[in-house]
């Protein structure tokens, strides 16, 4: 694909700016038709999701799911809305050839509620493809690099 990292960081900061500001419909409308959103274990990032539980295995239905469920009055873990800021960096393109992007960057995403603080920090892992005219996230891996989630040991937000 003839793409610009600098192109690809407005896209990492658009859908970073949309999930702080709980577009949750846009945001997963980021994702391509067969789109996917994992969050493999903490220390095995490159689990296999059929023999290891993820904190997150969605394709694209299902995050599409997650992503308007997280809207609900019903959804009582994030109603009413954390706080989030999405902090990425240490943008690189891995690979790039005339159908897909391999792009890995750097993130630290904060998230406050009840007066509480939690920071989330990791390596995001992005395949980009061109759907119908338009950049869309194919895959996003996100590996946490923490040595275990607090003792709630759960994943509320989107990362």
């Amino acid at each position: 694909m003839n793409i610009t990292r600098q192109e690809i960081e407005d896209f990492l900061y658009q859908e970073a700016e949309l999930l702080d500001s709980w577009k949750m419909k846009e945001w997963a409308a980021l994702f391509s038709s067969n789109g996917t959103y994992v969050i493999p274990p903490i220390g095995n990032p490159d689990a296999d999701f059929t023999k290891s539980l993820f904190l997150v295995h969605d394709d694209r239905d299902r995050l599409e799911q997650r992503a308007l469920r997280l809207l609900k009055k019903e959804a009582h873990v994030e109603y009413p809305h954390s706080t989030t800021l999405h902090n990425v960096n240490n943008v690189r393109i891995v690979s790039n050839d005339e159908n897909l992007v391999k792009v890995k960057c750097n993130f630290a995403t904060y998230r406050t509620k009840r007066e509480t603080l939690d920071c989330y920090v990791g390596v995001n892992e992005y395949t980009l493809v061109n759907e119908n005219g338009e950049l869309k996230i194919q895959d996003k891996k996100v590996v946490l690099k923490l040595d275990s989630l607090r003792p709630h040991g759960k994943v509320s937000i989107i990362l």
